[in-house]
């Protein structure tokens, strides 16, 4: 399926051809300042890039230039989950970009990830942010996993055209939760596009406490909620036996969830609580908005989210018309910027097709991976995500070059890690939750910097 749709991509998109030393097409989409935006030495941009200017179909962007020397950094494309949530919101204001939202302003992150790199944050599919179908009035089509990868290979090649001094530039694509999902399936398409026609220098992938193949990733939870003590002894069998997490997601999505399961699940969110953070166990709610957040953590969401203390500074940042103004940015059928959107309609049971395998496919091409996971998230546990690494890392042959051992950030460690050939790569983000470089924000930027680097991560302080 991959190989069609690449083949049929191809004859499409060879309509644009990219030529490096041309003017720049990107000068319309400089950022001046944002709103509150203390000053910078780096160069910011923001707009949209058009898939079908037919539908009026178009994903927004959002662009910060390396700290120092952005000539020679990587590119680096930042993708969230949901799937339907944000990457400027999520990503780049909350996790790893220069500015978080603080009051009527914005204040530095001293481990934005572009003292490293050239972060692109990609609002994806189109429904998602800013991104919009202006075609649709009725409401948006049903979205796969690959429509979405079909829409970010052709938004990514046309987006050489605003800036081609980047189009032979190393890249890497980083993201997390359901990008688990995204990142492989664009990764793949990219690669068959470059067996006939050289477009895309990809180098790796790093993928965050990614879905990579829905059962064991899924029904981890039931390990990890018993290991925390967040069930009890006689829950965690019933999780395990009677109804897995698995099937109660499987059947909640198809709309017909059994006896067992309903019973299991109550029992479930009984003892686990709404006012625990199920993407850090640790974390406590914010109880001014508990309401909002019960809502969010529900157990019956399996989507992504952020700490709604977090997310309200996000929201109400992003829908001011001065910052909007700012980002060239515009809303199309929404009345306002939402975290993540409420009017995508996607096909959820795309969460059962594995991509743990297409990762397999990467790795024989050469490609670099690492799987990280925030040590502290319940939704998509380190066990469920350390097992496929192991598992497919086996399948391949692929011998340990780094044994299981910490890692340090400083003087405190950091995490834990596993390398598989000096290729593939596993590692935990102590104390971090399911957005890793949210709440471990300098645990993050060393795991960052080791990944594009290529390097083992510091086994001493």
């Amino acid at each position: 399926m991959a190989m069609t749709m690449a083949v049929s991509l191809m004859v499409m998109l060879c309509a644009f051809t990219v030529v490096v030393g041309e003017p720049s097409l990107s000068e319309s989409d400089k950022i001046l300042k944002l709103p509150g935006q203390p000053p910078v030495g780096f160069q910011q941009f923001s707009g949209y890039v058009t898939l079908d200017s037919k539908r009026k179909r178009a994903l927004f962007y959002y662009f910060v230039e390396a700290e120092v020397d952005p000539v020679s950094k990587p590119l680096v494309l930042w993708l969230n989950g949901g799937p339907g949530c944000s990457s400027l919101g999520v990503g780049a204001f909350s996790e790893n970009g220069p500015f978080r939202p603080n009051g009527q302003g914005l204040v530095r992150n001293e481990y934005s990830w572009n003292t490293e790199a050239n972060m692109l944050y990609l609002e994806t599919p189109v429904g998602v942010g800013f991104s919009y179908d202006s075609s649709n009035s009725s409401g948006y089509e049903v979205v796969t996993d690959a429509i979405t990868a079909r829409d970010n290979l052709v938004f990514l090649h046309k987006w050489f055209l605003k800036f081609p001094q980047y189009q032979q530039r190393d890249l890497f694509i980083t993201g997390e939760s359901y990008a688990g999902h995204y990142i492989p399936q664009l990764a793949e398409l990219m690669v068959q596009f470059n067996k006939n026609k050289k477009l895309f220098n990809l180098k790796g992938i790093a993928l965050g406490n990614p879905v990579l193949e829905y059962a064991t990733d899924l029904n981890s939870r039931a390990e990890y909620f018993w290991s925390h003590g967040l069930i009890s002894d006689s829950t965690y069998k019933l999780f395990t036996s009677a109804c897995n997490y698995s099937r109660y997601v499987s059947e909640y999505y198809r709309d017909s969830v059994s006896p067992i399961c309903s019973k299991v699940y109550s029992q479930v969110s009984r003892e686990t609580s709404r006012f625990v953070d199920k993407y850090d166990v640790t974390l406590d709610v914010c109880i001014p908005s508990v309401l909002s957040q019960s809502k969010i953590i529900s157990p019956q969401q399996v989507t992504e989210r952020v700490d709604v203390c977090v997310e309200d500074e996000t929201v109400n940042y992003l829908n001011r018309r001065d910052v909007r103004r700012a980002l060239h940015a515009r809303l199309v059928g929404v009345r306002k910027w939402e975290v993540c959107s409420n009017i995508l309609d996607y096909e959820l049971l795309n969460i059962e097709i594995p991509t743990i395998n297409i990762v397999g496919s990467l790795l024989k091409e050469g490609i670099r991976v690492l799987v990280y996971s925030g040590d502290q998230d319940s939704v998509i546990p380190l066990m469920g995500s350390r097992a496929l690494v192991h598992r497919l890392a086996t399948e391949m042959g692929l011998e340990t070059t780094v044994p299981y051992r910490v890692w340090f950030e400083g003087q405190q460690v950091g995490g834990w890690t596993q390398v598989y050939g000096n290729i593939f790569s596993f590692a935990t983000v102590r104390g971090a939750s399911h957005e890793a470089p949210f709440s471990q924000p300098e645990r993050s930027l060393v795991l960052f910097r080791s990944f594009l680097k290529g390097n083992p991560l510091p086994e001493s302080f």
